[in-house]
């Protein structure tokens, strides 16, 4: 399914000095900053997920000093049996190789891949989702949560090369310098955290073979299961992105052509407290990222695309879901 855990906004939503009630509101004092869904299993679709991210941000109004706070709060005890395997491994090669091949475990819009060569090793983000505005805040939390958590897991101190982004600086470079302790290098190809590769050899404070293999395999039998189970909102979202062009498929299309029947189909979302409204939504959303900043496409010709008849009723439903105007958007994206 494309979620994420709650884990990562309940830690951004106390780095950011708001709460997050049950009921998904995320609250300064009694004023809502933003409204989220969580499914059955306690995860956020991604959308909601970046969504809410971009109103933290823009709430707090300083992406460095929240970034900070954030990978201070973030522990790995918040990753649940990951996390107890990355502290418990025994040396740091194998704690990245955990992360590399679990990390789906906890979220399906961002996968790691660990890399060696003959002198450096690095720790890259390999994106599984479209663009979104707050895409590359996450990645710069991402990695400074895991640079400042390998530091406190190693027994010596632990010195990363330079941490690479492939984004543009947003803000002053030395600041950055010192967030993260060495140099980081922006427009660049990858967002990575690299390291000398004799650091994979450090080994981890809390390693524990024993322990470490007994989790290895209980996680192995969680990412089977995963990989056994197909994700029901994924499949949707991929039929209905493929059909957009049409104009907008009915919820008895989109099922007979997975196997169900069209109350089956509501049943199943309703268990993940969906509608299949939101998931056309979503899609379409997800859509429109994609053609907005991956092309030079006319809007009109991006408002067709995404099932809509009349560029004009594109703009406003865009403008309702990220609060910008397609244009508007599109110049933004291409500046940053």
């Amino acid at each position: 399914m494309a979620t994420v855990t709650a884990t990562f906004v309940n830690v951004m939503t106390r780095a950011a000095g708001l709460t997050l009630s049950e009921e998904g509101n995320l609250l300064h004092g009694d004023t809502i900053i933003h409204r989220l869904r969580k499914t059955s299993d306690d995860a956020i679709l991604d959308q909601d997920y970046f969504d809410a991210l971009d109103s933290i941000r823009r709430f707090h109004g300083d992406d460095l000093s929240l970034m900070r706070t954030y990978s201070a709060l973030i522990k790995m005890d918040d990753l649940g049996v990951l996390g107890l395997a990355i502290k418990t491994a025994p040396d740091l090669r194998a704690a990245l190789l955990v992360i590399q091949r679990y990390f789906a475990l906890v979220t399906d819009n961002v996968a790691y891949r660990f890399e060696e060569t003959e002198t450096q090793a690095s720790l890259s983000i390999e994106e599984q989702i479209g663009v979104h505005p707050a895409l590359q805040f996450r990645n710069e939390c991402a990695l400074a949560s895991f640079a400042h958590n390998m530091r406190n897991l190693t027994q010596d101190e632990l010195q990363f090369d330079h941490v690479a982004f492939r984004h543009p600086c947003h803000g002053k470079p030395a600041a950055y310098a010192d967030l993260f302790g060495c140099e980081v290098r922006f427009d660049a190809g990858r967002d990575a955290l690299v390291m000398p590769l004799a650091a994979l050899d450090q080994p981890i404070r809390l390693g524990d073979n024993a322990v470490s293999s007994f989790l290895v395999t209980h996680l192995d039998e969680q990412i089977d299961q995963l990989q056994r189970t197909p994700s029901l909102v994924k499949e949707l979202l991929q039929r209905v992105t493929k059909v957009l062009h049409h104009g907008l498929p009915q919820a008895s299309e989109i099922a007979a052509a997975m196997g169900m029947s069209e109350r089956t189909l509501y049943r199943r979302l309703a268990e993940e407290g969906l509608t299949y409204r939101e998931i056309l939504q979503q899609a379409q959303t997800q859509l429109a990222h994609e053609l907005l900043t991956s092309s030079d496409r006319p809007i009109a010709e991006i408002a067709f695309l995404t099932g809509f008849a009349e560029q004009s009723a594109f703009s406003r439903a865009f403008k309702r879901w990220v609060g910008r105007a397609p244009a508007q958007y599109r110049q933004e994206m291409g500046n940053m």
